[in-house]
């Protein structure tokens, strides 16, 4: 049985101009000791969906339909003190995009890793500044920081503290939204080698939401791919990598640029992302597709499999 699994998870946004259908029967598993990514074009869906298992949707958003099984236990059904209590930062822990927004600049960081221990461990604070101290040295900060206030670090510690708060309380799921967003190439590399190694160390389950395939290629053992509020395809990161069954997921690689491939010209995904308040009939990418038949604008498809542990939905398979 799968560590985490997502099954029809519905989450919409009610606003003035319209229903946003940001997330839209989203279907995903993650197994135990694995790291799955989530990767797709900005607006796919792919934060509401990490906020959705957290239970962070706030009006006027609201998870509409579906289930979200931790272990077989639904967490759409516990109460808000339920997933405080034994969900959040105990089992599953997020790692915010933006570190340089996500902590408080009026509190020490050593103080804000310390309260999720103080809370769910049940250490005093002498205990829990002394683990903070360690796990800072687990994320390559000298301990001496504890004292320091966020405006004190450069972006790349920052980020590397909201690792570190993330692990606080030894979680077996971690979801990390973009982490190396607003991060310079260099210092986004060593947060990704930071977060593979611990995650190799650890063994701990992990989702990974990132725009950058290669990171995806290098970190992650499987793949999810998100395209207007849906998963389009899925399966192992070798399978699809090597053979891509969906044409948002051909487009996405022939529009990332390789350093070690041949040269060639990078070729742009025609249009834009659709309007989530009216999407498109059918298939959803079939305006930009241009393998797209008659079928693809009357016809949502259905997910099948393609190849091992390899899904699709596409009616052109």
């Amino acid at each position: 049985m799968a560590l985490l699994r997502i099954q029809d998870l519905t989450t919409y946004f009610f606003m003035k101009q319209g229903t946003v259908k940001a997330v839209d029967g989203v279907d995903l598993h993650l197994n135990s000791g694995r790291v799955l990514g989530v990767a797709g074009e900005s607006g796919s869906g792919k934060s509401t969906m990490a906020y959705s298992v957290m239970r962070l949707i706030r009006p006027p958003g609201r998870i509409v339909k579906g289930e979200i099984l931790l272990e077989g236990r639904d967490i759409l059904r516990l109460s808000d003190e339920q997933i405080r209590k034994d969900i959040r930062w105990q089992r599953i822990s997020l790692i915010f995009q933006g570190a340089m927004n996500a902590l408080n600049p009026l509190i020490t960081v050593g103080n804000q890793i310390a309260e999720p221990i103080i809370v769910h461990e049940g250490l005093d604070k002498r205990d829990a500044l002394e683990k903070a101290s360690s796990l800072l040295g687990s994320v390559g900060i000298g301990p001496a920081r504890v004292n320091n206030y966020p405006f004190e670090l450069s972006g790349g510690m920052k980020q590397r503290i909201m690792i570190a708060m993330a692990m606080a309380c030894n979680p077996e799921i971690i979801i990390a939204d973009e982490p190396t967003t607003a991060l310079d190439v260099i210092v986004a590399a060593g947060i990704m080698n930071l977060i593979k190694d611990l995650q190799t160390k650890t063994g701990l389950s992990m989702i990974l939401i990132t725009h950058d395939l290669s990171v995806i290629a290098q970190t992650c053992h499987d793949v999810a791919i998100m395209y207007a509020g849906k998963v389009v395809e899925s399966g192992e990161v070798l399978s699809i990598f090597d053979s891509p069954a969906h044409p948002y997921t051909i487009e996405l690689i022939n529009a990332f640029p390789s350093i070690k491939g041949a040269k060639r010209e990078l070729k742009a995904i025609k249009g834009s992302p659709p309007d989530l308040i009216d999407p498109p009939s059918g298939c959803r990418f079939h305006p930009r597709c241009r393998f797209a038949k008659e079928i693809c604008n009357r016809k949502d498809p259905e997910f099948r499999e393609v190849g091992t542990n390899h899904f699709a939905a596409c009616h052109l398979l």
